[in-house]
């Protein structure tokens, strides 16, 4: 499969494996301390055997994006992936009130923007995808992320766990400075590392079932996509939680 094209055209999805899309949305900004860091947002769409969509970490809402994710099939599921990636989900719950939400349980305690969660990921309950989408939480103090892996496609899902700016598309040479300071250069930022290590045990036996999935691609919520070889990459990449 050739490379995608990354960042624009914004909210158009492109194709990165066997019914699975990337859609690339507007910048937001993220403070880290005094600096104030440009991040590049990008939301994941699964089309399910059913036909029905799967629709991971929704970015800001907008009418063309609307059509477009229609035109795939019909909007069922909606993922808030970790503590961060949840803000839009009460625009697209409003749009797709038939959908089922799922989220990392401590969304229903943390989010500052309210939201239906129907399946907190982790409990008892089973989400209607757990047999053609396999997921494990990531549990953090003040993060928790949930990974996910689609397995006709092999296509497993990040969003903060692994950050990936290019420095390329950073103009201020501070702006550069900060994103390899913090690790957001294609491995998991150090401030994430330090809020997964008082559940390190958890963390590590989470991170083994993520490295034992056969990923061939790797889709992340910031920065470049891996096209190829994705469990190698991800055994390098996350080797500091095992």
């Amino acid at each position: 499969m050739p490379d995608v094209e990354l960042y624009r055209p914004l909210n158009t999805p492109k194709p990165f494996g066997e019914d699975v899309w990337i859609v690339d949305g507007p910048e937001i900004r993220m403070d880290y301390g005094p600096i104030s860091l440009p991040f590049p947002t990008r939301m994941t769409v699964v089309r399910l055997s059913g036909g029905e969509l799967w629709v991971h970490s929704p970015i800001a809402p907008d009418p063309d994006l609307f059509d477009a994710i229609e035109a795939l099939g019909t909007v069922a599921h909606l993922v808030a992936p970790n503590s961060l990636h949840y803000w839009f989900m009460a625009d697209w719950i409003e749009r797709y009130p038939e959908a089922t939400t799922c989220a990392v349980p401590d969304l229903v305690e943390k989010a500052k923007r309210a939201f239906r969660i129907d399946v907190p990921l982790g409990s008892s309950a089973a989400p209607a995808w757990q047999d053609e989408i396999d997921w494990i939480v990531v549990p953090g103090t003040s993060v928790t992320e949930a990974v996910f892996h689609v397995h006709a496609a092999q296509v497993t899902i990040l969003v903060d766990l692994i950050e990936n700016f290019d420095p390329q598309r950073i103009r201020k040479r501070l702006y550069r400075w900060a994103v390899q300071l913090v690790g957001a250069d294609g491995h998991t930022p150090f401030d994430l590392r330090m809020t997964f290590w008082p559940k390190r045990k958890a963390v590590a036996a989470a991170m083994r079932k993520v490295l034992d999935w056969p990923t061939e691609r790797i889709v992340l919520a910031h920065g470049g996509l891996f096209a190829r070889d994705g469990q190698d990459v991800l055994r390098q990449r996350l080797r500091w939680a095992i």
